[in-house]
């Protein structure tokens, strides 16, 4: 495993490396637009040039993470599987927000995204292995019950408010509770979903998220605000996310904000772990 994952961050150097040289035909025409000043001294110079490259690095950092993003995306095919890409981007930057502040296990790089635009008879949960570029689940989960039918259009942090809570999460450990096994999930959104514990909102699985289920009543099951997912797959997917991975629950919800969709951030994130040096 560890040769593998060295030849994999090689092999994402190579490519930053060639995103860069992609990106500095468009840079060097940002300097090279700009009047020339007259000489300086070489102290000055030498001042001049540091807080020159802060920029040039910024940029460099933003045009790899765009095309990284959107190659990531490509490679994981989620397109063919019903992903949105701007979910898809939400959710990736979110993730590396999280990993350059240390929320989440380096061991793991895994995503899993909801995304609560769709109608709780699509698949709308994905697991993403960002290391292997593999979808390891696509499946169905159900939003809380005061979140609407079919469709979630309401969202609350508030408790006894039976609805789901958008925003970023980060996975815990597991426990035995009154829908069996169940992993905790703690809300790293202040005001949208950081009384997550509090409510007792976790991932289990639960009979209403089936096929069976919507074949008999036109949508799954609703929860009291948890991710529940199908009896046939909670196990297998509690075992791949639990223990520090980053979970993003997507919704049309104009009020949600977050500090962890910070672009500059995740482009620094991106470019600091493919290059090997902090932009």
């Amino acid at each position: 495993m560890e040769k593998q994952s060295v030849v994999h961050r090689l092999r994402l150097k190579a490519k930053a490396r060639r995103a860069m040289r992609r990106a500095l035909p468009f840079v060097a025409s940002l300097f090279l637009a700009t009047p020339l000043a007259a000489p300086v001294s070489s102290t000055a110079a030498r001042t001049q040039s540091m807080s020159a490259t802060a920029p040039v690095k910024r940029v460099l950092a933003t045009v790899m993470f765009a095309q990284g993003t959107h190659q990531l995306y490509n490679e994981l095919k989620l397109s063919e599987q019903g992903l949105n890409f701007d979910v898809f981007e939400k959710a990736y930057t979110g993730y590396l927000n999280l990993r350059a502040q240390g929320k989440l296990n380096d061991d793991r790089q895994l995503l899993t995204v909801v995304d609560f635009n769709l109608p709780s008879t699509e698949k709308r949960l994905w697991v993403l292995d960002l290391e292997q570029k593999s979808v390891l689940f696509n499946t169905l989960v159900a939003h809380g019950h005061n979140s609407g039918e079919n469709m979630a259009t309401n969202f609350s942090n508030q408790n006894e408010s039976n609805m789901s809570s958008l925003g970023f999460y980060v996975t815990d450990t597991e426990y035995y509770g009154k829908h069996g096994r169940s992993l905790k999930l703690d809300g790293v959104d202040l005001g949208y979903n950081d009384n997550a514990r509090d409510r007792a909102v976790v991932m289990h699985g639960a009979e209403y998220v089936s096929e069976d289920f919507i074949r008999q009543f036109g949508r799954l099951g609703r929860s009291l605000g948890c991710p529940a997912l199908p009896m046939d797959q909670y196990a297998q997917i509690i075992d791949a996310v639990g223990g520090g991975t980053c979970l993003f629950l997507n919704g049309n919800s104009p009020e949600y904000q977050s500090q962890y969709l910070n672009t500059d951030l995740a482009a620094n994130e991106f470019a600091s772990v493919d290059l090997g040096e902090s932009v």
